[in-house]
């Protein structure tokens, strides 16, 4: 299924944006872990609507309910299943969409592959909206890694040509990730969250949207996880990062930067550190022949921006097969990077548990 992923950890997602409830199962975690729901809480709290500049005007709480597998606050080895209600919906802003598909949304694909019978509303089973149920199943995960002694964070890379402060990728601060798990607005450097602010505002007020990238770490890892080829810690995380909508690219390390250096600047020259192998530099991402070195895995992820935009665009009527002007109705994002930033976290932290596991 397409809406499933994993092999020792497998998640399946479900519902529509519109519909009665979307929600997430999660099977393959280990039995007796202790989960603390705040901090669950918390996680999916950081990417719901609300709060936070440029989000959709959209109000859900996202209160999700765990049907099963805990007892007492303790997995329990069955499948966990936990559901969203969904409430705040505006469907009649989306009638019409099926014969005029917006412009780089799914409706036209989705329209064709499910010969029209595809829920448009909030653009079903293809919104934004089914992140939430992949970040309640990441907080589960992280706080299983956090247990092991593997922790994750990420921040806003850059919003348009505006950029944050990058992550020391040979020494990433295990408390600064804890910090930046914290917060909506995620960046290290306050400056940059003030003009990057500045420039989401700008495209709303013009009736447009803005892209960004995320970067996310993770420290910690063992030597030695991961297998080459297509089983690699790259392949692996790539795949479900890609299942988050608007994800258009993945780097990890230097990523197409190293394509423009020496070999002899991009090697990470290896040296003993209180007899620990390391490396000088972190080119690599952490991350050799498909296998995690030891050093802090990290990743950018490339978000698009929102299609969903106020200015009038071209697109087609697929039942008068003529050219037509559309203009969007509804509640969107202005920009989509800044709640994705717990959701690129989450998705991280499911594949990097499956691989533990």
């Amino acid at each position: 299924m397409s809406s499933t992923w994993g092999e020792k950890v497998k998640i399946s997602i479900f519902g529509e944006s519109h519909g009665e409830a979307i929600g997430v199962t999660i099977d393959g975690l280990p039995a007796g872990e202790r989960i603390n729901l705040y901090e669950l809480r918390m996680q999916v709290a950081r990417r719901a609507p609300g709060g936070v500049i440029g989000s959709t005007p959209r109000s859900e709480a996202d209160n999700f309910k765990i049907l099963s597998g805990m007892l007492d606050d303790v997995t329990t080895g069955a499948p966990i299943c936990c559901v969203i209600e969904n409430h705040n919906t505006r469907s009649g802003d989306y009638s019409g969409l099926m014969t005029t598909p917006r412009p780089s949304h799914a409706d036209y694909t989705a329209f064709v592959h499910y010969e029209g019978h595809n829920d448009i509303r909030g653009g079903g089973h293809f919104s934004g909206r089914l992140t939430a149920p992949l970040t309640i199943a990441g907080a589960f995960c992280r706080q299983i890694l956090s247990n092991n002694g593997i922790d994750i964070g990420a921040h806003i890379y850059s919003i348009g040509e505006v950029r944050d402060t990058p992550f020391d990728m040979e020494n990433v601060d295990k408390e600064q990730l804890k910090d930046l798990n914290t917060e909506k607005f995620c960046v290290i450097d306050d400056e940059a969250r003030e003009i990057m602010q500045a420039e989401i505002t700008k495209a709303r007020e013009e009736g447009d949207s803005i892209g960004g990238i995320i970067e996310c770490a993770a420290v910690g890892l063992p030597v030695g996880m991961g297998e080459p080829m297509f089983g690699g810690v790259e392949s692996r995380i790539a795949s479900i990062l890609y299942g988050i909508p608007a994800v258009k690219g993945v780097e990890f390390g230097a990523g197409f930067e190293i394509s423009k250096m020496r070999g002899s600047k991009a090697n990470d020259t290896m040296y003993y550190d209180d007899g620990k192998v390391r490396t000088r530099y972190n080119n690599n991402g952490g991350i050799l022949g498909g296998i995690t070195n030891g050093m802090p895995l990290i990743l950018r992820v490339a978000i698009k921006p929102t299609p969903s935009i106020a200015k009038e665009q071209d697109t087609v009527d697929l039942q008068t097969k003529e050219n037509v002007r559309l203009s969007i109705k509804g509640r969107h994002d202005s920009c989509i990077a800044v709640r994705a930033v717990p959701v690129v976290e989450s998705a991280v932290a499911v594949a990097l548990l499956d691989m533990l596991l």
